[in-house]
């Protein structure tokens, strides 16, 4: 005999349904993450993707669960963004990063900002109080003093360690293409996320390639490239070789694969083998759809990335690893 449920029971399936479907995905950058950063990047992305799921699972939005997921590395000195960041050729830090709505395709994004601990935050800021998508360099650093946010000393934001690195690489010259793998290379944070109302969201921050040309801003910010989201298809946060993502619009055409039909997984893995066919470039993404589906995929040595779905936190680090932990309900 058929079971049967009253209408309040079947709102509340119905609610738990919705509320099953929201998923956070992080990544803390595609390079050759080295044997003593490891279990701090594992670690890092594990925390950032459980901040940006709290978020959603206390009803917030895919945004705020972006952004927070964001903010947790960039304030963990072990990623690329934020503390911890690299510095260009004349040891500064210059640094980028983009939010983006997929429900109202509204963005944000920052390049080339000082002394700015948060650039996500003010990514956003520039999204939602500005007309205008990008901000960059000085301009970005005057906004973000005419609305109260904070400033830091850059020596607060170097790391011991990332000021030992630029000595030994003040040269640039040597070809960031050749060296990429090198374990020298830092790389960009990310997150993607759908919400219980189906929206999804994306945030991208990095401090760039050590030792860059001042001024040099690679795919990060740069919507299509380092970012996209869009409530028909998806979610993307690309991180790797910045100047090989510019060229294939990297986030973009993942999408555009989406669009076709094909999974977020395959959508991945076609977009990075065309970037490394056509501009031997490497990288990574992470992806997810408005009905949860979602995916960590890369081509560099390794990606510390995580992702919570249905109470599930998984993770991983090198190729075709995937490690699974219950939370606590």
């Amino acid at each position: 005999m058929a079971e049967r449920f009253s209408p309040d029971q079947k709102r509340e399936d119905q609610k738990k349904d919705l509320k099953m479907s929201a998923v956070v995905v992080v990544h803390g950058g595609a390079w050759a993450i080295p044997d003593e950063l490891a279990k701090a990047s594992v670690d890092g992305v594990k925390v950032a993707a459980c901040e940006g799921f709290s978020v959603l699972k206390g009803g917030g939005s895919a945004l705020d669960a972006v952004e927070a997921a964001v903010r947790a590395m960039e304030d963990n000195v072990v990623f690329n963004a934020g503390h911890g960041a690299v510095l260009n050729a004349d040891g500064e830090m210059e640094l980028d990063a983009i939010i983006m709505d997929g429900r109202t395709l509204g963005s944000g994004a920052v390049s080339s900002v000082k002394n700015i601990a948060n650039p996500v935050t003010l990514a956003r800021a520039v999204m939602e109080k500005t007309a205008h998508i990008m901000l960059t360099s000085r301009g970005a650093n005057l906004f973000a003093e005419s609305i109260g946010t904070a400033t830091v000393p850059t020596d607060t934001l170097v790391t011991e360690y990332e000021r030992k690195e630029w000595e030994k690489r003040k040269n640039y010259v040597t070809g960031v293409m050749e060296d990429f793998n090198a374990q020298w290379v830092h790389d960009t944070v990310g997150a993607v996320a759908v919400d219980c109302a189906g929206n999804v969201a994306c945030a991208t921050s990095t401090g760039g390639i050590r030792n860059k040309m001042v001024g040099r801003v690679g795919d990060s910010p740069i919507i299509g490239s380092g970012g996209y989201a869009d409530n028909l298809s998806g979610a993307v946060s690309c991180t790797g070789h910045g100047e090989s993502i510019l060229k294939v619009t990297l986030a973009r055409l993942i999408l555009s694969h989406v669009e076709q039909g094909k999974s977020v997984a395959d959508s991945s893995q076609l977009s990075l083998q065309y970037m490394a066919d056509r501009v031997r470039g490497a990288g990574g993404a992470i992806v997810v759809s408005p009905s949860g589906q979602w995916a960590a995929t890369f081509t560099t040595d390794r990606m510390a990335w995580a992702a919570v779905d249905q109470d599930v936190l998984w993770y991983g680090l090198d190729p075709k690893e995937r490690f699974k932990e219950q939370l606590s309900q």
